[in-house]
């Protein structure tokens, strides 16, 4: 983006991807800690070309496309190494409880979690622009020629190597600014635009997550005993638990907390009623 003899577009496009790249790096990071139970450190800095393509596996690179509903050519583009995206998509489908994951699925899985983290970015530009903003239909694209913003994204998770990824923003939405400031006759075009908005398409990926199924089971409570001790125990023995007859129980999916809540009766059976949802901290812990 030139700028010469004047430096307002230029301070301009450096908030606007500062404050973009950030927000979109929390969102990432926050998408991960909700569908996969893992928060990985993600930092950025800016870059003056796109991912370079590494030999191996990691040559091939996936490029995907995000257009905003705003204004032509307000887009933004993330690219990652198969390497990061196969990493990622399994990482979150182990977690739904997935034993094994077929590439496709890691593909289409990493390409939900974009979708996710780029809604994120539209109500951050709709922050900027003063009223809503929203994705339209993604599809696997490479930057065009007349983009020159790239910021260079590092993704590391507990345990592995780090990832590579490459966020690349079109000039029009580094120049987007307020509404006291912007162009007159672009809340009418953009109003205009948002009112025949195409309804977001269902994803396929949350269509294969919404058939797993899970096993969901309730904990009254738990205690450690000697081994002694659970030799004796007998028709009859009595264990106390840690749990005092008045809080609630646990319940728990694949085996970490979601929810605790007061057991109930219903048509003979035992149920439960939820009355708190686990906090993300809380799930943490429960995992192992």
């Amino acid at each position: 983006m030139s700028s010469e003899g004047n430096e307002t577009p230029h301070r301009l496009a450096a908030s606007n991807m500062r404050r973009l790249v950030d927000g979109w790096v929390e969102s990432l990071a926050q998408v991960f800690e909700s569908m996969a139970g893992e928060r990985p450190v993600i930092t950025w800095e800016p870059t003056e070309g796109p991912l370079s393509q590494e030999p191996g596996e990691d040559s091939e690179v996936l490029w995907w496309e995000q257009p905003f509903i705003l204004q032509s050519d307000t887009s933004a583009w993330v690219a990652a190494t198969r390497r990061a995206w196969e990493y990622a998509g399994a990482l979150t489908l182990k977690a739904a409880g997935l034993e094994t994951v077929d590439p496709s699925e890691a593909r289409n899985t990493w390409l939900e979690i974009l979708g996710q983290s780029l809604s994120a970015m539209a109500r951050s530009i709709g922050a900027i622009v003063g009223r809503e903003v929203s994705c339209a239909a993604g599809s696997e694209r490479q930057p065009s020629a007349n983009v020159t913003d790239y910021a260079s994204v590092t993704m590391q998770f507990a345990g592995s190597d780090a990832f590579h990824l490459t966020l690349a923003l079109s000039p029009e939405v580094l120049e987007l600014e307020a509404p006291s400031t912007a162009k007159v006759d672009e809340p009418a075009e953009a109003a205009a635009e948002s009112q025949t908005a195409p309804a977001p398409r269902r994803s396929r990926t949350m269509d294969l997550l919404l058939e797993i199924e899970l096993p969901v089971s309730i904990s009254f409570g738990k205690i450690d005993l000697p081994m002694r001790d659970v030799l004796k125990l007998t028709t009859g023995s009595i264990v106390e638990l840690d749990r005092d007859v008045n809080e609630p129980v646990e319940i728990l999916v694949n085996k970490r907390l979601i929810a605790r809540g007061e057991v109930v009766v219903v048509e003979g059976n035992y149920g439960v009623r939820i009355q708190q949802i686990a906090s993300v901290p809380d799930r943490l812990r429960s995992v192992g």
